[in-house]
């Protein structure tokens, strides 16, 4: 395992009428929230496989207990931290800073909302990091799923307008003003939306039918389950 090297993990707890609230008008508040639960379970169980150390980062203190229980069952060695700060930047930039305090020299961060994401993709972030000093990993809706770093730069988070279409580039833009090395993964895509939703059903049984293996079975046997309940 790369001592030097560690994922973090954005998650909260699965909350009914709080956790993916763009989906509840096609899940309803509890459905909605047993698919998130099923997305943090998958990442977490491909997180425990990396070879890096895993963090994840709970949203609230109130959600910490509740987001334990979920690590000790899928990634029973991650610590459990709080995300501090008023925004996602300020979130985001605090876990950097304090991966870095406790020695970790690459850094990678990525939300739950991934539960198609090709984990060779983080470990890819990390090699990256060796040699560049910022890796991202481009989202189809303007942001980016994954941000890795070597070193922390606040400017990357501070004054930017988060959920917009171009987080991705606006991150870009300041990389490049400060003159920070970067790299560029491949594209995916996440999960927000009722139309995310359906790309995210269409793309697993595309991948079922083809015989492939599924990335996220509890995700895959929650939306089986959705699908013939209708």
């Amino acid at each position: 395992m790369a001592e030097d090297a560690v994922v973090v993990v954005f998650a909260r707890a699965p909350v009914p009428g709080e956790t993916k609230t763009r989906l509840i008008p096609t899940l309803g508040a509890l459905g909605a929230a047993e698919l998130y639960r099923c997305f943090l379970l998958d990442v977490l169980a491909r997180a425990a496989e990396v070879a890096a150390g895993v963090v994840v980062a709970a949203s609230e203190a109130a959600q910490a207990d509740a987001v334990r229980e979920l690590v000790r069952e899928a990634c029973p060695r991650a610590e459990v931290i709080l995300q501090r700060g008023d925004d996602l930047g300020e979130r985001m930039m605090n876990a950097f800073q304090e991966a870095f305090t406790q020695g970790y020299r690459r850094v990678v961060i990525l939300g739950t909302d991934l539960p198609t994401l090709p984990f060779d993709r983080v470990t890819r972030a990390l090699d990256l990091l060796r040699d560049r000093e910022l890796v991202l990993g481009p989202c189809l809706d303007g942001g980016y799923y994954l941000i890795g770093l070597r070193r922390a730069r606040p400017q990357l988070f501070q004054h930017m307008e988060w959920g917009g279409s171009a987080v991705l580039v606006d991150t870009l833009r300041r990389a490049q003003s400060i003159g920070a090395s970067v790299s560029l993964l491949e594209p995916w895509f996440d999960v927000d939306t009722p139309r995310d939703l359906e790309v995210l059903r269409s793309y697993l049984t595309a991948l079922a039918l083809a015989g492939e293996s599924i990335p996220c079975a509890k995700t895959w046997r929650y939306l089986r389950h959705e699908a013939a309940a209708r």
